[in-house]
């Protein structure tokens, strides 16, 4: 129990109000007016002090001890075995015969208020391939286009909206083991562009060395087209998907997105939606080769790529 900011009174100033009546031999009403409090006040720290001691000057808590009003034991573990059975506040109220407000803050307190709470959380979906190119993550991003900085850098909503400007569309591809990533932009989001993607993602791996045997996407209508499954067939890659309404099963492209936006998209003030585009490129340089990932014991994902000390350098130059 804490002191409210107003106390006059805190558990040494209650210690030295009672030591200034018993030990200096104040009166009472001179110990209060000296501490700033009423004479009633001191008269109780006093006795409870001779009864108790120095523990009798502790908080207490204002609690009644019983409340002949308060819910019944039986009828609270009612209520959660009820709540447990999915049942309703409505229905919980007629079986139990108490109002739907004290049901509901009964099942607040033990945690039961939300349906999704009696279900027991869902395990770790934590996994990771043993080689580079086991495993490609594809996923897409859909970024609004301008011509002019927004109202979130110029501080005012006055003549700053790009109108028309349309949308652009990153997608972006990670490896499953060493996390080492690509992005490219595009005008849309169709089969031939999820195509085109692809093969650039190819390309740019396969110059690290990195061949691939699988690809993982998600659901979406450029990745279930005929022109995506042929490409896939011509590069021998297996195309996995993902659970539907399950983006954990390709965590670590989304996860990615949200480094990507956090640290390219939106984090410096750009003209336009080409000059952003332009730092693309070189933010997945930094990325791949100089960024520290938790996952890799804080170091960059190219560290993981299979290649030698000298290769890594001559790439990297």
């Amino acid at each position: 129990m804490n002191n409210h900011k107003n106390a006059r009174l805190t558990v040494h100033g209650r210690l030295l109000l009672v030591r200034r009546i018993i030990e200096d031999g104040l009166r009472p009403i001179e110990a209060a007016q000296a501490m700033g409090v009423s004479v009633r006040t001191a008269y109780k720290w006093l006795h409870r002090y001779k009864a108790e001691g120095e523990a009798g000057l502790l908080n207490r808590a204002s609690r009644p001890h019983q409340c002949p009003h308060a819910t019944p034991q039986n009828t609270i573990k009612r209520v959660s075995h009820l709540r447990r059975r999915r049942q309703t506040y409505l229905q919980i109220a007629q079986s139990t015969g108490v109002s739907r407000s004290t049901v509901a803050r009964i099942l607040a307190r033990a945690g039961l208020n939300r349906l999704c709470q009696l279900e027991p959380p869902r395990p770790e979906n934590r996994y990771e391939h043993a080689a580079p190119g086991d495993l490609l993550h594809l996923d897409i991003k859909k970024l609004g286009r301008f011509n002019r900085p927004g109202h979130r850098v110029t501080g005012t909503r006055v003549d700053c909206k790009s109108a028309g400007a349309g949308w652009e569309y990153v997608r972006i591809a990670i490896d499953d083991h060493s996390r080492i990533a690509f992005g490219s932009i595009h005008a849309d989001e169709k089969g031939r562009s999820a195509c085109d993607a692809l093969l650039r993602a190819v390309r740019y791996y396969r110059g690290l060395g990195i061949r691939f045997s699988h690809v993982l996407t998600d659901n979406g209508s450029p990745y279930v087209s005929r022109r995506f499954k042929r490409l896939c067939c011509r590069l021998g890659l297996k195309h996995r998907r993902t659970r539907p309404y399950t983006p954990r099963t390709n965590g670590k492209a989304e996860r990615f997105i949200q480094t990507a936006l956090r640290e390219w998209a939106y984090a410096y003030s750009y003209t336009s939606s080409e000059e952003r585009a332009q730092y693309l490129l070189p933010w997945i340089h930094q990325y791949n080769w100089h960024r520290p990932h938790a996952s890799l014991n804080y170091h960059p994902p190219m560290s993981r790529s299979g290649l030698s000390v000298n290769n890594l350098l001559e790439l990297h130059t």
